[in-house]
Formats: structure tokens, C-alpha cells, sequence
């Protein structure tokens, strides 16, 4: 008998899960209502190690026209530790504000982003331990947030009327990093009738204590000991205690007791220990913001395993351990990573981190069709999460720092896309009568709730996605497809007794039918793509299609059976994803801990199956019917633009290939290049000039040439391979397994 019973298939009865009571407790999550916002909240300014001002930053990702990305809310961020960068600084006078203008030195140099801290006209000067020598010590990142960073967009979210907020990109006690923020204190209401300054300098309303405090306590990147003071002695300032309630602390062989902070010292278990850190920063959160935090490692399979002796990636069980000790904080992750142009997509590849000596690929070795395997991998990381009934979502992130060869204006790049530019995260946020629309903390709820999706390259911007119980209403398939659209053509929810969205669980009884609704919108236009040639890819196998003008080609619905919580201890608790699967990329040889092998995918629909409804067909809409449904389980989504057997993109089931095949690793033989780009074009222009139109017709000059032929490589790779995920429905039966982190 086969699992599932979706047409001819057959629902199976799963082992249930028991959850014990304490695991139980302060998991459930209220679901969202809203409209859909879109969103990026990791990116980097020269506030860390981006090329460009916050201001333009900011402008960039949320302005509107067509050199701009529209974005609906904005998190800057960038990494913890220091810098020593002016970031309040602009770049000209397009973006100077009364506020915040152009620097001259005393010379009349202008002084843009880059300038140091203490070079800046007039010099500002770090606190803290010293970190670096006069004139261009570094700065805390602490201070950076408090008195300088937060200042910025909160003037620019008063000017703008668009929520932007501070958050940031944590390098991570005993892993790399994670996108993480705590909105306590920002954007106050009282912003509202504000009167902005016509004269340099701009007194904030709000504050970003708390995330500096975090910043100072818990980031690994920040060896400061002076409780956030002026200096480490002169008790002059914040004078920060990191300590967590019912936690060691000062009784921890980590602690720092002038610091008043856990410091774990490198070397042979600094993994382990800065694991432990990083679980009570968690716990931190959750004692001081439970409600204004949010914690979600990110590109999470980049570094590698997890390095007991060091600070590399994430295993499952840390992802569980995370969740567990926040589960309203830490619920998702950053799996389909920024640096979507970059030589190798995502920055991962194999042998790209040395652990113990060893060279170890990137968990997966590289990404899958831009995203990482935790979340491509049908069965994988995120289908065992799921699998427990756990809060945990998916998404992706833009993680800006700069062009690569090309200047930030050109629309060509060989290393990231701006924020809003190819990624986007859309969740269901609660609109506000204040004038930004919404608010951070309607953002963070937003995030939490798991009503969310994610797209690359604006292949879709509308999705309703419901699971109803057809028996009690009596509901008929068509009027659930009609909430389904609804919801795509408001985009916005609609709840509805006896039906559910993503990241939410619908109760049904034994043997009930419950109906699968799902509305997408395939925009009409052009994206954001400059490239007007046909998509290299799909003219492989004869498809002619411009790579700035996608359309969707199908949408496969996942599915896997949940059987509760995974108790730490037990023996499928932990697991680490194969050193090895990139050479043999074998679920068999994944351990128990990191599968569900109950997922699968339930069905696939394309122009043959679903139903084109609205203006030009845009949207895409398709049913089912599950009947007699026995055991709890969830469904998610995945679409993308390419069909199944595109060599070197997809398999002969429409899964993603890695992505090794349009990379430019150092590690790679290039001879393993694989897909040519021959369109010649009359409009293509030259490395060394500034590009910003959107209309080059041929092949671009910065593509790799293998044998006198260009081969598909960086921002063309991504523009010609399209994916979007959604977090999934889960379908609760009675007297089987509890769902028990959703609500």
C-alpha cells in the first residue's frame, strides 16, 4: 500500500509521537492575518563589510522606479563584532539629507562611507576595550547600533513612511552566522508626529538598546570587556550584566567576570561550548523580548558540519536545540542563501572549509538550484523538522555586499543582487494606522507566524495557499479554490473556520476529506533581470524564452507524515548530513535523525492540469481532494520555471541538480561548466563601463569562456533558474500525532 491518498495514491498510518509536556510548553504560535509584505532582513552597509551607505542601502532596496526594488519593510543589518567605518556617511548629494549630509574634510575632501570613524570631520571616537590603533580603531558593533546606526533609520523610516528597522547578522558562538534581531525600543509611535531637522544631526525617539546589548553579550565577534562603557573602567555607560535567569552564568567555566558575559576560550571544544552560548542567548531572548526577537541561521549548510573544536555550520540537533529552548524565537532558516551571483552560487562549494585539517565541502557541496540542500532535499533537514510537527520555516535572503567587479549602480553583477532585486521573502503581516503601514513588530509576527513564502527572480507575487475540512460545511473543491484565489488576487488572507494557510494547522477527524487549494500569480512583464536573450537553459531543450520575461512552469506539492517531537537523548535526535554527498548523494547513507522518509512529492501541476483564471491568464490555480485522511501530516509547495530533464538543472522528476555546473570555484575544474550562452546579441556591453539599463540582447562579456565559448555562469545562472518554496499547512487528525508547535 502506497503512503499518501492524493487520486490514486493511499494515505498510510504512521508510528505516532509522543511529546512529552515540557517540550510541549510555549510551542503553539498564534496564526497571522495580513496582507502579504515582502521583505529582506540580511543584508550589510559599510557598517560591516558592505560597499554602500545605509541611505543608499536603504534607497536601493525599498525606493520605487526601475533602477529601485520596492520592498514593503526593511532589516539592516550587517555582522556583529566591529568596524571601523563611518556608515552614518553618504556617498553624494543624490542621497544627502538635512540631516545627514555630504562630509567635506578640512581640506573640502568629500568623506564618504568608507571613512574611519575617527577620521571623519569631526572625529568620532570609539568606547569600549581598544580594538585596533588611533586613527582607525575599530568601533563595537554595540556602539554602532546605539549611537549611530539606529539614528539613521529611524529618520529615514520618518521620512519615508516605510518601516525600517535594525536587526543583524550574528556571527555565531560556535557556528558562522545567523540573521537574528530584537526590535524592542525601535520605531516608537510617538516617531509619528515627528518634526524632522532641517540642520545636521538627528536626535532618535527610539533606541536600539536591546539589540546592542545582545550584540554586546552574545555575538562571538565581540571580545569587548567593558559592559558597554566608555572604557573597561570607568563604569560609565551601560553597564550591561548578560546573565539569563535559572542559567549558570558566573558559575559557568565560561564566564567573564569582568565582562559579566560568557567568553569560551578557542581551541579543543570551543564548538561545543560556544553552542551552549548560543542556546542562552536564545534563552536571553526569550526571558527579555519573547515577543520582539527572532533567530534564523543563516546560509546554514555554507561553512560545513558542525566543528566541536571550532565555529562551522549546523548539525539537525543544534537546529532542535535552538528551537527548543525558543521556539516563538528561533523557527526557521536562511536555506536558500544571498549571493545568488556569485562565481559559486551562494558562496558554496566543495572543499571550501578546513575542519581539523580536513577539507570539508559545504554541507551538499554546493547549493540546488540556489537553494541549500537542508531545504532542496526532498526528505531531507527540513522535511524531519516538519516532520515533528515544528514550527520551522523557510527562507532566503539577498545578504547584499556588493557587485562584484562591477560598480553598485551597474545592473549586471558577478556577486549579489540587492535587497528585493532576485529574492524575496513575503509573509502575512497585520496592517497598522500609523503612517509606515507596518510595523516592525507586525514584521517579526509576520515571520514567526510562518505565513510566508519565498521567490527568486519574480517568478511569482501572489500566493493563496488553503487546506480545508470539506466534511462539516459540506465545502465543495470550488469554493475553496475560490478562497484560494481570493486570497492571491487581495494579497491577502482570508481565514476561514475549518481551513488553514501556511505555517498554520487544520484539526480534522479520522476519515474526514479535507481539500488542497492553491492560487499562484505568474506576473506579466519583464523582471529584474537585464538580459533580454533567451534563457540559455531551456534553449538545451529547444524552449525559447527571454530571461528577463520567466513563466512558470510547474508546482509540485511535498508532503511527509508527522510523528512528533524527537526527545533529546534519543538516538534520532542528532545527525549530520554526509561529508559525502556530493560525490554520492545517497539518502541512505543520512542518518535517521536528519530524514523523513515518509515525504515525497503528492502531486505536480503545469499548464495541462491547472486552471488559468484573471487578466492574461496570470493566475495559475489549482485542487485536489484527500480522502479518508488518517494520520497527521503537513504539505508544502515548490514551483519553479524550468521542467523536469533540463541537463545540469533539474532530474527526470523536476528536482533541482547542483548547481556545480554554472559555478566558478577555485576548488572546480572548469572544464565542469556545462551549459553554453552563444546569443551574440548588438547590445552588450563592456566590463569596464556602468551598465544600468535592462536590455542586453546578448551573451554578457564577464562570462566564463571555456574552449573560445561562453558558458552560463553567475547573475545569468540565477536569472535562468527560478524556484520558490512555501511553508507548509499542517493537517492535525485526532488521536494520532499532535502538531504540536503550530497552532
Amino acid at each position: 500500500m502506497n503512503r499518501f491518498t492524493f487520486g490514486q495514491r493511499k494515505l498510510a498510518t504512521a508510528i505516532a509521537g509522543v511529546l512529552a509536556a515540557a517540550t510541549l510548553a510555549g510551542t503553539s504560535q498564534t496564526a497571522s492575518a495580513g496582507t502579504y509584505v515582502s521583505g529582506d532582513f540580511h543584508n550589510h552597509s559599510t557598517c560591516s563589510d558592505g560597499s554602500i551607505s545605509m541611505q543608499k542601502l536603504v534607497a536601493k532596496s525599498t525606493g520605487s522606479g526601475s533602477a529601485n526594488f520596492g520592498l514593503d519593510w526593511f532589516a539592516q543589518a550587517g555582522h556583529g563584532g566591529s568596524g571601523n567605518r563611518n556608515c552614518t556617511l553618504v556617498e553624494d548629494e543624490s542621497l544627502a539629507t538635512p540631516a545627514y549630509p555630504v562630509v567635506n574634510d578640512t581640506a573640502g575632501t568629500l568623506q564618504g562611507p568608507t571613512t574611519t570613524w575617527q577620521r571623519t570631520n569631526p572625529p568620532v571616537d570609539p568606547k569600549g576595550l581598544v580594538n585596533g590603533t588611533a586613527p582607525d580603531q575599530r568601533m563595537w558593533r554595540w556602539q554602532s547600533l546605539q549611537e549611530h546606526q539606529y539614528q539613521v533609520m529611524e529618520y529615514l523610516t520618518a521620512r519615508d513612511d516605510k518601516p525600517l528597522f535594525l536587526s543583524l547578522e550574528s556571527v555565531v558562538a560556535g557556528h558562522e552566522h545567523t540573521s537574528m534581531g530584537v526590535i524592542t525600543g525601535q520605531l516608537p509611535i510617538r516617531l509619528d508626529a515627528a518634526t524632522l531637522p532641517e540642520t545636521r544631526g538627528y536626535s532618535s525617539l527610539g533606541n536600539a538598546n536591546a539589540i546592542a546589548q545582545w550584540s554586546y553579550c552574545f555575538d562571538r565577534g565581540d571580545t569587548d570587556t567593558s559592559r558597554g562603557n566608555t572604557t573597561t573602567t570607568s563604569g560609565v555607560g551601560n553597564n550591561w550584566n548578560c546573565a539569563v535567569p535559572g542559567s549558570l552564568n558566573d558559575a559557568d567555566p565560561s564566564w567573564n567576570a569582568a565582562a559579566q558575559k560568557l567568553m569560551p576560550a578557542s581551541g579543543t571544544g570551543s564548538g561545543e561550548k560556544g553552542h551552549n552560548k548560543t542556546v542562552e542567548a536564545i534563552k536571553w531572548m526569550a526571558a527579555y523580548h519573547p515577543r520582539q526577537s527572532y533567530y534564523v541561521p543563516a546560509h546554514l549548510e555554507r561553512a560545513g558540519p558542525f566543528n566541536p573544536d571550532g565555529n562551522n555550520g549546523f548539525n539537525i540537533e543544534h537546529l532542535r536545540n535552538l528551537n527548543n529552548a525558543g521556539p516563538g524565537i528561533a523557527f526557521g532558516m536562511e536555506t536558500q542563501p544571498g549571493h545568488g551571483a556569485s562565481g559559486d552560487r551562494g558562496e558554496y562549494r566543495p572543499l571550501r572549509n578546513t575542519i581539523n585539517g580536513t577539507k570539508v565541502d559545504s554541507v551538499g557541496g554546493t547549493t540546488y538550484g540556489g537553494t541549500g540542500v537542508y531545504g532542496a532535499q526532498i526528505g531531507g533537514v527540513w522535511d524531519a523538522l516538519l516532520g515533528e510537527g515544528r514550527n520551522w520555516w523557510f527562507f532566503a535572503s539577498s545578504d547584499w555586499h556588493n557587485r562584484g567587479i562591477f560598480g553598485p549602480d551597474d545592473t549586471r553583477s558577478s556577486q549579489d543582487f540587492y535587497p528585493g532585486e532576485y529574492q524575496k521573502n513575503y509573509s502575512s503581516a497585520a496592517k497598522s494606522s500609523r503612517p509606515m503601514g507596518f510595523t516592525p513588530q507586525a514584521v517579526v509576527n509576520s515571520l514567526r507566524s510562518g505565513n510566508s513564502y519565498a521567490d527568486s527572480g519574480q517568478l511569482i507575487d501572489r500566493m493563496g495557499f488553503v487546506v480545508c475540512n470539506a466534511d462539516p460545511a459540506k465545502r465543495s473543491t470550488r469554493s475553496v479554490s475560490g478562497l484560494a484565489l481570493r486570497t492571491a488576487r487581495n494579497n491577502a488572507d482570508v481565514p476561514v473556520r475549518g481551513c488553514a494557510t501556511m505555517g498554520q494547522k487544520l484539526r480534522v477527524q479520522p476519515g474526514d476529506d479535507v481539500i488542497v487549494a492553491i492560487a499562484v500569480r505568474d506576473p506579466q512583464g519583464t523582471n529584474n533581470s537585464p538580459y533580454t536573450f533567451a534563457n540559455p537553459s531551456l534553449a538545451q531543450i529547444g524552449i525559447t524564452q527571454p530571461l528577463n520575461a520567466p513563466e512558470l512552469h510547474h508546482v509540485d506539492v511535498i508532503g511527509g507524515l508527522v510523528t512528533g517531537y524527537k526527545q533529546p537523548g534519543s538516538a534520532d535526535y542528532s545527525g549530520q548530513w554526509p561529508n559525502t554527498w556530493f560525490s554520492n548523494p545517497d539518502m541512505s547513507t543520512v542518518p535517521a535523525g536528519a530524514k523523513n522518509t515518509s515525504s515525497s512529492v503528492l502531486r505536480s501541476f503545469a499548464s495541462n492540469t491547472w486552471i488559468e483564471r484573471g487578466d492574461a491568464s496570470e493566475y495559475k490555480l489549482m485542487t485536489f481532494r484527500v480522502n479518508d485522511v488518517a494520520q497527521s501530516q503537513y504539505m508544502r509547495l515548490r514551483g519553479t520555471n524550468l521542467p523536469a530533464g533540463v541537463p545540469f538543472e533539474t532530474d527526470a522528476d523536476g528536482n533541482p541538480l547542483p548547481d556545480i555546473h554554472t559555478n566558478m570555484s577555485q576548488d572546480i575544474d572548469p572544464s565542469m561548466l556545462a551549459i553554453p550562452c552563444t546569443v551574440t546579441g548588438s547590445n552588450v556591453p563592456s566590463n569596464d563601463v556602468t551598465y544600468t539599463d535592462r536590455a542586453i540582447d546578448g551573451c554578457p562579456a564577464h562570462l566564463p569562456v571555456k574552449d573560445g565559448q561562453k558558458f552560463v555562469a553567475y547573475d545569468v545562472a540565477a536569472w535562468a533558474d527560478l524556484w520558490f518554496y512555501s511553508n507548509p499547512v499542517f493537517v492535525e487528525v485526532d488521536g494520532t500525532t499532535l502538531v504540536a508547535g503550530v497552532r
